[in-house]
């Protein structure tokens, strides 16, 4: 069956008050739901794809997803990026670059609810996202080490590099540029981001994912956040384009009540 898919930016701008500080109700089924064993590769290695999408959860705000929180616990800010949290949740987080049809980038790409795709080579691992920009990430796992910090690119997704512990994938990643946030809830990050994920998939139905926030530009501590994953088989990826039609920018007005954008004289 075919699913209408609407511009993730009208879904941001409707959500924004309500969402903004709340976490999506952690998937992964009550106590009847099915237990499959762990797929594996012929070498033994757990297959994290398979006929059929993982469907990432809608988690607005990571803090929430972090050991024992409480309301109103917050990550270990920098002064300026409490204040530049506080400023994005005073005008409802409406410039999150992700409303611009920018990709999520970093943990982020995880927790953005659109479906996404994990497909396993001997040599990477690519996760491709149906939403947040429908863009892909690319992980080597061929042994490599990041390049020199002054020969880094920052991109969105940064350099990813991946290892196997037992059944646990190890992801390292550094050389993120500063064009993303961290989650809706509007936590921001620098270039000196660095992350460290765990991908686990302890039965065929869920994956668990977890991250370590490491950025000493923005925090003054590392903190780790991590959620349940659905799997929905025999589900395919759909094509969708975030940047047709996206009247949230269209309507979008400055913090002086002006168009953020010009009208153009065009069609």
């Amino acid at each position: 069956m075919t699913t209408k898919r609407f511009s993730f930016a009208s879904t941001l701008l409707a959500l924004s008050v309500a969402a903004a500080t709340c976490v999506s109700a952690q998937p992964g089924g009550g106590e009847d739901a099915p237990r499959t064993p762990t797929p594996r590769l012929p070498d033994g290695t757990v297959d994290l794809g398979g006929n059929g999408v993982w469907n990432l959860p809608y988690i607005t705000n990571f803090a929430a997803t972090l050991e024992g929180y409480e309301d109103g616990v917050r990550p270990p800010f920098q002064p300026w990026a409490r204040a530049m949290w506080e400023y994005n949740r005073g005008n409802q987080v409406k410039y999150d670059p992700e409303g611009f049809c920018l990709p999520p980038g970093g943990p982020r790409s995880m927790g953005t609810p659109y479906p996404a795709e994990i497909i396993q080579n001997r040599d990477r691992i690519i996760i491709i996202f149906e939403g947040g920009g429908h863009v892909w990430r690319e992980i080597y796992m061929d042994g490599r080490e990041h390049p020199p910090a002054e020969e880094l690119n920052p991109t969105y997704f940064g350099h990813s590099v991946g290892r196997w512990e037992g059944d646990t994938l190890v992801i390292d990643t550094v050389g993120y540029n500063e064009k993303t946030w961290i989650d809706f809830n509007g936590h921001m990050h620098t270039e000196q981001l660095h992350t460290i994920e765990y991908i686990t998939r302890p039965y065929k139905e869920v994956m668990r994912y977890e991250a370590v926030i490491d950025d000493p530009g923005a925090y003054t501590d590392t903190w780790r956040v991590g959620w349940n994953i659905n799997w929905i088989e025999g589900q395919e990826l759909q094509d969708y384009v975030c940047q047709e039609n996206n009247k949230f920018l269209l309507d979008m007005k400055d913090d002086l009540g002006q168009p953020f954008f010009e009208k153009s004289s065009g069609l």
